[in-house]
């Protein structure tokens, strides 16, 4: 059943869904046969004893062979054209840079900072995986920061139910602990951990570490007293230019903030400001599906973790606040003349972006496994597709082979939810609460430590096991996670097996 109709009375927009789409999409009409065979190829599935037709191929036609190394994320879409390659090598190239703090010797690498989280995108997503958790007080927080923000604030136009916030006042949007010489840094984050056992139904005992997170070592001044925290641990970078893709009408079809059909989930999507479009645009990406492109996530990325001006970022101090006035008067990398006035131009932002948007998604590995096929059963008897939406067809598009018209099995809906109290961080994200969070996607997880040398999940890396991250679950998830705790080892055994093998 369509949940379109109900989502609209809460969005202030027509019924079309297209202007929710991404600005750089040229998308073309699917006919009428297409529709219909889309609708059948993403019916659920009724047998469980073999795989699905292609679903072993999670990105479709832009799936590569998975590798049994370290760079199984590094990839390039397995049907990209060989004369765009050139463009996902530079790319790369950029992905990988090292920024210097101005003024330097490599004048083309310069205007890092003034305050910073990392000096390169690799940096923080090392080997294009996800980011850890710090190992110890002394371990520095490079591939995860924190949010900051206070209640109040303008509200976009036109956007509905928007959770008014402003960056925190001293010390702005995010906490930096890195900075250019002659300046200090912001400060660190502390993680204080408390463990909690949890007995499931058979009296196994599984113990989570609950975090929390406080500030030490300000160089700027107190934090104002209603400042909220929220920890970020960066997430792995395959599949991104696919999930972009993803018809905006689809993924509303999805939503359904009233819960009308009864069953306890209630998906709202995130509607959110395009620095692109000039205009609303349904969120995608980040935690709280806080960003509607890649090319936004990117220039976002650039500005506020290493301070780099760009075309929709274009201040040179990048994080810093009006009452940082040493960072604000701080040299910078902008050269009259050169790079477009930036810090970084707009061909290199697109480069970036272009390599961010084709990193491939490895194939299954172990797809036709019966204890995998015993465990996608369990997945789908729990109710977890009801968030975790196996597949969708992407857009057919005009001049992006890669991701175009590509049955994808992302498991996600891209959706926010309430997530419950244990996973709250209490910061509201535009429409997004300070319980909600958007749906993660699944494909790659079960290579995690392979890729990243560790087992982080969840927003900000406090699961260990696949496991842990499904007994964090709370709100409305609760009901997945007590037909989990349920089931007898065997079956919890083919589940984890299954998610891994996603």
């Amino acid at each position: 059943m369509s949940r379109l109709p109900a989502l609209l009375v809460i969005i202030a927009f027509p019924a079309a869904a297209e202007p929710l789409d991404p600005p750089n999409l040229t998308i073309l009409p699917r006919t009428a046969a297409e529709t219909a065979r889309i609708a059948a190829v993403l019916a659920p599935p009724v047998d469980f004893s073999k795989p699905e037709p292609f679903e072993a191929l999670p990105g479709g036609a832009a799936s590569v062979r998975a590798r049994d190394t370290a760079d199984a994320f590094s990839q390039s879409s397995g049907n990209m054209p060989f004369e765009r390659e050139m463009d996902f090598k530079l790319g790369n190239g950029l992905f990988r840079k090292l920024w210097v703090a101005a003024p330097s010797s490599t004048q083309a690498s310069d205007g890092l900072g003034p305050l910073y989280n990392a000096r390169g995108c690799q940096n923080c997503h090392l080997k294009d995986g996800r980011g850890h958790v710090p190992e110890g007080p002394e371990d520095e927080a490079v591939s995860m920061f924190l949010r900051l923000s206070v209640p109040g604030g303008p509200s976009p136009e036109g956007i509905e139910d928007w959770i008014a916030t402003s960056a925190e006042p001293t010390y702005g949007g995010q906490l930096q602990d890195f900075a250019a010489p002659g300046l200090a840094p912001e400060g660190r984050m502390r993680i204080d951990w408390q463990e909690l056992p949890v007995t499931l139904d058979d009296g196994t005992v599984v113990t989570l570490r609950k975090p929390d997170y406080s500030v030490e070592d300000l160089n700027y001044g107190p934090m104002a007293g209603d400042v909220m925290l929220s920890p970020r641990v960066t997430p792995q970078m395959i599949g991104l230019g696919l999930l972009e893709a993803i018809p905006a009408a689809d993924i509303l079809a999805h939503a359904d903030p009233e819960d009308r059909d009864g069953d306890g989930i209630s998906g709202r999507p995130s509607i959110t400001w395009s620095a692109e479009a000039d205009a609303p645009m349904l969120g995608r990406f980040g935690l709280k599906a806080g960003t509607p492109t890649v090319l936004q996530q990117s220039a976002s990325a650039f500005a506020g973790d290493m301070g780099i001006a760009n075309a929709l970022f274009p201040e040179p101090w990048g994080e810093c606040t009006e009452a940082q006035t040493d960072c604000r008067a701080a040299v910078h990398g902008i050269e009259p003349g050169k790079r477009d006035g930036l810090e970084i131009d707009r061909q290199g932002l697109e480069l970036t972006t272009f390599y961010a948007r084709n990193l491939a998604v490895p194939e299954r590995r172990r797809v036709d496994d019966p204890q995998v096929l015993r465990g996608k059963q369990l997945f789908h008897e729990a109710g977890c597709p009801a968030c975790h939406v196996p597949k969708f067809v992407t857009h057919r598009l005009k001049d992006q082979p890669e991701q175009s018209f590509q049955l994808i099995w992302p498991y996600t809906d891209l959706l926010l939810h309430d997530m419950g109290e244990g996973l709250a961080d209490g910061r509201p994200e535009g429409r997004a609460t300070g319980r909600e969070w958007r749906t993660a996607p699944l494909w790659g997880i079960g290579l995690t430590e392979q890729v990243s040398g560790h087992a982080n999940f969840l927003h900000d890396g406090r699961a260990r096991t696949i496991l842990e991250a499904i007994l964090w679950h709370g709100g409305e998830a609760e009901a997945a996670r007590a037909r989990v705790m349920a089931l007898p080892a065997p079956d919890r055994a083919a589940l984890v097996a299954f998610v891994e093998d996603l």
